[in-house]
């Protein structure tokens, strides 16, 4: 499938970039051309950021029922062609159609919870003066431009965490695909221009980063940051942007625990696991990277686990029915591939899968992998893996698997099996991570979704987002 020639989105209108230059944009399904996009430039970029503060200094007046009306028309529009972005995101990502229904639920739930919730947020609270000599208030205001770098794992649902937050509290914003999945959000760019979205509110461009990225991280003109990707690139970006007090909220690598005690109940607890490690082949920033089993059940649940693996259909067709996808990119396969070698030779062992499936010769096809004999001297258990492949290490009591589960610069996602309620109580302090999710798991708009540690800063999703769009004044009047 082909979706054509692509432009960027900006000020208002489609255009091209400075350049002139289109970039071939590639499926990992079978490494053919799926589009052509304009390709943005540094020009691009200062474009963008001029674009955006005016559309700022329009849309921050805008009143909030009005803005609300856009992010309704928007919805709406959404919805009407989420077969052909559903279609561009399994083909740009390589994702399996079925699984694309999340990012449309994603962008569309954050449009629709944003604009709920706004008015609430942005009431002014009057504050008392204890000698009664003066009047005092505080009030709510957009923090200004926001510039955000997108990952490619999902496209529009990291996409709508940031633009519901963004037209809700009054800010405008510059939104920067991954150059590996950018096909869907140009999409949304075209469906901005047909419903003659507000000049400069959203702009949408992808380009070499260290070309575009770096100009719009340099600029004085944003005042908050926000991206979703690997912590290595915000440190990049947090260098680059110093040139001027800026706020920042990221979300950033992980390295999940998922700890199954012998009380949990085994067969809920690996279906569970086969879902949040082989989902999006295990391209997920909370997947399960590392499987603390208790020495009792450690061999029931390592082989449950294999059959899960074994189950899964690998592939793709026509209707793009299929259950689990390829890896993003053939440099991603041979790194873990690579990981997998090193820790073989270190003493794990391949219990189901380790390398690319037989029957298929194109595309970045990597199978679903379970590998035990796993220790914390291999680098397979201190990375994020990004990839379908599940590490398995016992442990015999909870000091033990609360030292090792903690062994990690990362500090995003954590999961625990138990049914002993002391335990829960012990871990859900102790364990070292911005969400401890006990015997099982739920994410949705509403719930806050954010890391500590390495794992970034601020947060995504619930009311809690808004704190990174929205600023406090204080305003104080004497009394005559």
């Amino acid at each position: 499938m082909n979706f054509g020639t692509l432009k960027m989105y900006i000020d208002g209108h489609l255009v091209e970039s400075y350049n002139e230059n289109y970039k071939d944009i590639i499926s990992p399904l079978n490494n053919k051309t799926i589009a052509k996009l304009s390709w943005a430039s540094r020009e691009d970029s200062i474009k963008a950021l001029e674009s955006a503060q005016k559309g700022f200094d329009t849309w921050s007046r805008t009143p909030v029922v009005e803005r609300i009306n856009w992010m309704n028309l928007l919805r709406e529009k959404i919805l009407e062609k989420k077969e052909k972005l559903r279609k561009s995101i399994s083909y740009e990502m390589g994702k399996p159609f079925m699984a694309t229904a999340e990012d449309i639920d994603s962008i569309t739930d954050s449009l629709e919870y944003y604009s709920e919730i706004i008015v609430d947020q942005i009431e002014n609270k009057e504050l008392r003066d204890k000698d009664g000599t003066h009047h005092h208030k505080l009030i709510t205001q957009p923090i200004g431009v926001v510039v955000a770098y997108l990952a490619w794992n999902f496209p529009l649902l990291n996409a709508g965490f940031k633009i519901g937050p963004a037209l809700a509290s009054g800010c405008s914003i510059i939104l920067k695909p991954s150059e590996l999945s950018p096909v869907s959000l140009y999409l949304i760019g075209e469906i901005l221009h047909e419903i003659n979205f507000p000049a400069g509110v959203i702009n949408i461009l992808c380009g070499d980063p260290n070309e575009v990225a770096t100009e719009l991280s340099i600029s004085t003109i944003p005042k908050l940051i926000t991206m979703i990707g690997s912590t290595e690139t915000a440190k990049r970006v947090i260098s680059d942007s110093s040139t001027s007090i800026k706020k920042y909220s990221m979300e950033l690598g992980g390295n999940a625990p998922f700890i199954v005690f012998d009380d949990a109940d085994i067969n809920y607890a690996v279906d569970i696991g086969a879902a949040i490690k082989f989902g999006n082949c295990g391209q997920i920033c909370v997947a399960a990277n590392r499987f603390f089993i208790h020495e009792k059940i450690y061999d029931e649940f390592l082989n449950k686990l294999i059959k899960k693996a074994e189950a899964l259909k690998i592939g793709f067709s026509k209707n793009l029915d299929f259950e689990i996808g390829p890896l993003i990119t053939l440099k991603s396969r041979e790194r873990i591939e690579k990981l997998i070698e090193q820790s073989v030779n270190q003493g794990a062992i391949i219990r189901y899968g380790g390398k690319v499936p037989e029957n298929i010769d194109k595309g970045n096809w990597f199978e679903p992998t379970v590998i035990s004999d796993v220790t914390e001297r291999m680098k397979i258990f201190h990375e994020e893996i990004f990839g379908p492949i599940a590490t398995l290490i016992p442990f015999k009591n909870e000091d033990e698997v609360l030292e090792s589960a903690n062994n990690t610069k990362y500090g995003l996602a954590s999961y625990l099996f138990t049914n002993d309620k002391k335990r829960i109580e012990r871990f859900v302090h102790e364990l070292d991570f911005g969400e401890v999710q006990v015997n099982g798991i739920k994410y949705d708009i509403y719930l806050p979704h954010g890391g500590i540690k390495e794992s970034g800063v601020g947060h995504d999703c619930s009311e809690l987002a808004l704190d990174d769009y929205l600023i406090k004044k204080r305003i104080t009047i004497t009394k005559t």
